[in-house]
């Protein structure tokens, strides 16, 4: 691809961002804030609201998403929070227990997005095979916290990715006779505040600042 085209082709890309941010902000501006702020977990703040995400807070000021700095996030953390807002079920649901993505009744029909979640758990697998250590060093540093399962696992970890949605991560390091493998799990609620595309997102999100936060520890 030539340079002009390429830059033609990253100019498209932030236009449609820029059309669907402001979309979600015109949805967004319609929702009552008050009462779904219990269900979401969403808390006051200053004049508008503050979501938790990861080891990030996001507000939503003059129905706007924005960081604490007052600038936006990135457009998928945007997309994140702004589907987590406008999916919000009518009441609070709370399920115990833990579910991968394929167990989930709306990601039946999404097979590319099912593809999508299997193909994270093989890229942080890939990404840390044989650097145990790095992985749970970067899983510290994302607001990730030890779990105990009950099964045995080389590194298990939770990770509150939104307030009402909890991720587990589980890792066994490769060995003489095993490839390392990751499974990720979600709360078996998970996918009455998302829909399958968010919940692939979020996790894709989780490898992206697992894979900065694994670099910045180098330096």
């Amino acid at each position: 691809m030539s340079h002009n085209r390429r830059e033609r082709s990253m100019d498209e890309a932030s236009n449609v961002f820029e059309k669907n941010y402001q979309d979600y902000c015109t949805q967004i501006e319609k929702v009552d804030f008050e009462s779904i702020k219990h269900t979401l977990g969403i808390k006051n703040h200053k004049d508008g609201y503050l979501i938790p995400f990861f080891n990030k807070k996001i507000q939503i000021l003059d129905n706007e998403i924005l960081d604490l700095s007052g600038n936006r996030p990135d457009y998928m953390v945007s997309v994140i929070i702004a589907k987590y807002i406008l999916l919000s079920p009518e009441k609070l649901k709370i399920i115990d227990g833990w579910a991968s993505f394929k167990d989930f009744k709306k990601a039946v029909n999404f097979i590319n997005t099912s593809s999508f979640a299997s193909d994270t758990e093989r890229s942080i697998a890939k990404h840390f095979s044989g650097r145990l250590n790095k992985l749970k060093n970067a899983c510290e540093k994302s607001g990730g916290l030890h779990h105990e399962l009950g099964i045995s696992y080389d590194l298990s970890m939770t990770f509150n990715a939104l307030p009402r949605i909890s991720i587990l991560l589980l890792f066994n390091d490769c060995d003489e006779e095993f490839p390392a493998k990751c499974t990720i799990l979600f709360q078996k609620h998970a996918e009455y505040y998302l829909d399958p595309e968010s919940l692939v997102m979020t996790i894709g999100f989780l490898f992206k600042i697992l894979k900065k936060n694994a670099f910045n520890a180098t330096k």
